[in-house]
């Protein structure tokens, strides 16, 4: 009987494993690269936001972005950026 406690233990950590490195690990390395990306902005960068809205970086504060869109220009904070744009493509990176 104590050797069933033993093989569940085992069992219960396997899956905990299993779920580290399939679902939390690939997720916390996403993130690591998407702040990465948001803190290497700079001028000049064609991005989308998380909106959708695409436009052309032309200024860069702590905290915000301001953008030049079709429309005008826009100010959005950094964390609303989510992708950048190939220039020569114009498709994401």
């Amino acid at each position: 009987m104590g050797g069933e406690g033993g093989s569940q233990l085992v069992m219960l950590l396997l899956i905990l494993g299993v779920f580290y490195f399939f679902m939390i690990r690939p997720q916390m390395k996403k993130q690591k690269e998407l702040k990465k990306f948001r803190e290497s902005l700079a001028a000049g960068d064609k991005v989308i936001t998380i909106g959708g809205i695409h436009g052309k970086i032309l200024e860069v504060n702590d905290t915000t972005v301001l953008l030049s869109c079709e429309g005008g220009k826009l100010r959005v904070e950094k964390s609303a950026v989510s992708n950048g744009m190939d220039p020569q493509l114009g498709a994401q990176k």
